[in-house]
């Protein structure tokens, strides 16, 4: 009587599971950062405590700088080309959100507290405050939305030649996503010294970013993305930047 043999799975199939779940958590990790940073600035600064001085502010703008650093690291051709012969092109968006996502983590869990209490709106200021923040918030999904959530959470990649998304919010500003998160960190009902602190460390993290990621569209798209920088002059903020 023959008995059955145990089915083996080829090797290509165990990568393609391991591809998989590295994706999907790489995805996963992306997402808890965004909730970490969200219970960072919405319930821990926005706690009103007195002032610590300024050494605070220079402890997080090195913890930004930490972070920030992953992005030059990675736009360096030595370290591309090095990463190449390591890992499938299918999997480097996947390695570099999770680098990025863990850093973030790393840098909400390390952050200090400034103290300090700004300003608290009521009445018409906090309903204009409250809209203002989500607009912002509206902003970033319909961003989000253009550009494709798993992409952005390294678990889809974009394909060559894949077409530049230049309606929507994309035909306001170059991008939204990023004034979108201005809105909400800078025009809060209540405004401590820690969430000024925050909005500021994080928003000249993003300016910076900008030309470094707007460098890597044009060796993507070509012609295409330098004829949208024609058609939309503001890469944030319309009128200044």
């Amino acid at each position: 009587m023959e008995t059955a043999r145990p089915r083996v799975v080829p090797f290509s199939k165990m990568l393609s599971l391991f591809e998989r779940a590295f994706v999907w958590t790489g995805g996963a990790i992306f997402v808890a950062s965004l909730i970490v940073t969200a219970w960072l600035y919405t319930l821990q600064l926005g706690v009103t405590e007195p002032f610590h001085g300024w050494t605070p502010v220079i402890i997080d703008a090195l913890l930004m700088t930490l972070f920030a650093a992953h992005h030059s690291v990675f736009a360096r051709d030595a370290v591309k080309n090095g990463l190449a012969r390591l890992i499938p092109d299918r999997l480097l968006r996947s390695v570099y959100v999770w680098v990025a996502s863990l850093l973030l983590i790393a840098v909400c869990a390390g952050w200090q507290r400034v103290g300090g209490d700004l300003y608290r709106t009521a009445g018409p200021l906090y309903v204009c405050a409250v809209a203002i923040d989500l607009l912002g918030v509206w902003m970033i999904a319909r961003s989000v939305r253009a550009l494709s959530a798993l992409e952005l959470a390294g678990i889809r990649a974009s394909e060559p030649g894949e077409p530049l998304t230049f309606n929507g919010v994309y035909g306001f500003v170059r991008h939204p996503l990023y004034l979108g998160w201005m809105l909400i960190v800078f025009v809060t009902p209540h405004m401590t010294g820690d969430r000024l602190a925050f909005a500021l460390l994080t928003t000249v993290y993003l300016w910076i970013a900008i030309p470094w990621e707007e460098r890597a569209l044009e060796r993507s798209h070509g012609e295409a993305y330098r004829r949208y920088k024609q058609q939309v002059r503001w890469r944030v903020v319309p009128g200044v930047y």
